[in-house]
């Protein structure tokens, strides 16, 4: 976020913490709009995920200065899923640089299924890491000397973007890895044109891993600031990626994040954003706030009915496409708390 706006957001949400503000009104009145939606269903080809509550509904926005509105079920916990993928295709970037990543992951957006076994015929890579093909390749390049090392750094990793500790939930684990037979036709089909190196199963294992961390929406919406502040938590000042690779995520989200709605999405929506079949969104205002939502009801694509709503009516009413032109006082940080006068 550049140096210059920090002054203007500074008046604008100083007082949020202890205030009431039209966001947080705003906030509660689409959790109530909302929370009776019965549209969807819960994902269920992961048993594990079918055990989550239908009713669960959590609302959550955390600005760039740290200040937050949380509405519903926000502390109730569920397994990240595919949020986790542009966080991981950022480590995969640190540690590699963008020539060696882009060598083995594409980012062109396909409108075929999250889960489909394919590659790009030209190049042999996965078209992007926001499927499971380009996620699994994302996970080859986490690093460390072994497997313990390697996901110590992907909980840690994680750790730094929601501002606490975090951990895999064993049983979600147990089932990915007992049902992941179509991933592993991926990350062998992989293996075989070089995408993936030769500890394919090991990489498979930290994938189903990486899946199943345990967040809220309210770690969600500080993820998404984290990211909307250039890679620094603005909870705890920890960075969690480097400033000049957080374009690379929200591009990605932005064209590849919804499945195979993306393309509408950047229409109606216009903020990058990544979902999850856990029914978990983040979704990201540059320079402003990180919005998280988590309801498991889930439409034919796997986005989270609910929180689709949620993130269409946010945009319409404080104008956040990136592509529409808002003025200072329709911008959703100048709604966190009234301004002072004088």
């Amino acid at each position: 976020m550049p140096d210059e706006t920090v002054p203007f957001l500074d008046a604008l949400l100083s007082r949020m913490k202890s205030a009431a503000s039209p966001l947080r009104d705003t906030v509660t009145e689409l959790w109530e709009k909302y929370r009776h939606l019965d549209d969807g269903n819960v994902a269920s080809y992961i048993p594990e995920l079918a055990k989550a509550d239908p009713k669960w509904f959590g609302i959550s926005i955390v600005s760039v200065n740290g200040q937050s509105v949380d509405a519903g079920d926000f502390e109730q916990e569920f397994t990240i899923q595919s949020v986790s993928k542009p966080f991981v295709f950022g480590m995969g970037l640190e540690e590699f640089g963008r020539d060696h990543v882009l060598s083995k992951i594409g980012v062109q957006p396909i409108g075929e299924a999250f889960n489909s076994i394919t590659l790009d015929e030209a190049s042999n890579r996965p078209f992007n890491p926001m499927i499971n093909a380009g996620a699994i390749a994302a996970a080859d390049l986490i690093a460390g000397k072994d497997f313990p090392a390697r996901v110590t750094h992907l909980i840690d990793t994680f750790g730094r973007y929601c501002g606490r500790p975090v951990h895999v939930n064993s049983s979600v684990y147990a089932s990915e890895r007992a049902t992941g037979h179509r991933n592993r036709a991926i990350g062998h089909l992989m293996l075989n044109f070089g995408m993936v190196g030769e500890r394919i199963e090991e990489t498979l294992d930290l994938y189903f891993q990486q899946c199943s961390i345990m967040v809220n929406s309210h770690d969600l919406a500080v993820m998404g600031a984290t990211l909307a502040h250039g890679g620094v938590n603005p909870l705890t000042g920890v960075r969690a990626i480097k400033a000049s690779y957080v374009k690379d995520l929200l591009s990605v989200m932005h064209t590849c994040g919804m499945y195979d709605y993306a393309g509408e999405w950047a229409y109606r929506v216009g903020i990058p954003a990544k979902s999850g079949v856990g029914g978990g969104v983040v979704a990201v205002v540059p320079g402003q706030v990180g919005i998280g939502l988590f309801s498991p009801k889930l439409d034919a694509k796997g986005n989270s009915v609910r929180a689709m709503k949620v993130c269409q009516d946010l945009s319409e009413k404080f104008g956040l496409h990136i592509f529409e032109c808002g003025s200072a006082e329709r911008s959703i940080v100048s709604q966190l708390s009234p301004v002072r006068s004088g």
